[in-house]
């Protein structure tokens, strides 16, 4: 009895994360408040960190740092972000798919990124 439990919960988390899940408002929240986003953003690689207190840093190799701020639209479960030369904060969807995060936009294709803990900007 307990090997078909087992082999039951296997086969379900393995289909569960063979598919491809919108996170909340709260867990957008959760996943980047205070962490590291790390990845490639139109060919170059990045890190972004996102202050609890609604700032957010992006550093890219050999450019200056930028910063601006975050926040999350729990009414349409988006990702939300303005910098000083943008006139209105653009929002993205969060996705996670087979233990990946996508950065999901209607512009944009599916961009994968990984999370660190706490506050990352430079590369060990």
């Amino acid at each position: 009895m307990m090997m078909r439990i087992a082999c039951a919960l296997a086969i379900l988390a393995g289909s569960a994360q063979a598919q491809s899940v919108k996170l909340t408002a709260a867990e957008i929240e959760i996943l980047l408040s205070g962490n590291t986003a790390v990845g490639i953003w139109e060919g170059a690689k990045y890190r972004q960190y996102f202050d609890p207190d609604g700032t957010t840093i992006y550093a890219q190799e050999d450019s200056r740092s930028a910063r601006g701020k975050w926040r999350v639209d729990s009414d349409a479960d988006h990702f939300q972000s303005i910098w000083p030369s943008d006139s209105e904060w653009k929002g993205w969807l969060i996705m996670e798919y087979s233990g990946q995060w996508f950065w999901v936009s209607k512009t944009t294709p599916p961009t994968p990124f990984d999370v660190l803990d706490g506050k990352q900007l430079i590369a060990n």
